[in-house]
């Protein structure tokens, strides 16, 4: 017999589910909702049934949205001859946040990963081929991650647009603001040389 209670159990598992929460994390999440007020922790649950109910996929880029098209996509000052591939709709936020962008999105949902079984058919890429093709796009800025499943899917789609005759460019890679020198990676650094611009 558990000394814990089911509903809490539960909760536990639920949370577990969640990515990065492991049991002991879990278990502490789960706790300090039963030690907050009432209104805090209905305000929690309001909020995940609001999420839930209150967004959708844009069927345009599939980021997520309060509609759809998304405000980006229906947006007519943004640049449409522009696309930004990115792996995950965090990366949009981070994107625009540094205001320097302007064109459109497609957010792919992952990454090609062999070892976990996802290959271009689980991403949103045929979508983006049918968008490459409309004849309106110009260039398509790859924007994945600097890893090995980020490079993969970036060459992936690469070999597939550059025929089609749009500019296909990469996201600069090198050396981060108020960094050392002597503290960068080797592939790092050698990014940096063959990314060098004037100034």
């Amino acid at each position: 017999m558990s000394a814990t209670p089911k509903a809490v159990t539960r909760l536990i598992e639920e949370l577990c589910r969640l990515p990065g929460v492991g049991p002991k994390t879990g278990s502490r999440l789960a706790y300090y909702l039963l030690r907050a007020p009432a209104e805090q922790a209905l305000a929690l649950a309001e909020a995940i049934r609001q999420v839930k109910e209150h967004t959708v996929v844009c069927a345009v880029c599939f980021n997520i949205a309060e509609s759809s098209p998304c405000s980006v996509c229906s947006d007519a000052s943004r640049d449409a001859s522009q696309i930004c591939v990115v792996e995950e709709p965090l990366d949009v936020l981070a994107i625009e946040r540094t205001r320097q962008y302007h064109g459109l999105y497609h957010v792919l949902h992952g990454a090609i990963s062999p070892v976990d079984g996802i290959g271009p058919e689980e991403l949103r890429v045929r979508e983006l081929l049918v968008r490459a093709r409309s004849g309106t796009v110009r260039e398509v800025l790859m924007a994945t991650n600097p890893n090995l499943e980020g490079e993969a899917t970036a060459m992936y789609i690469a070999r597939q647009i550059i025929p089609l005759g749009i500019r296909v460019t990469r996201l600069a890679r090198g050396l981060p603001i108020g960094g050392d020198l002597e503290y960068a990676d080797e592939v790092t650094l050698a990014q940096a040389l063959e990314g060098r611009r004037d100034i």
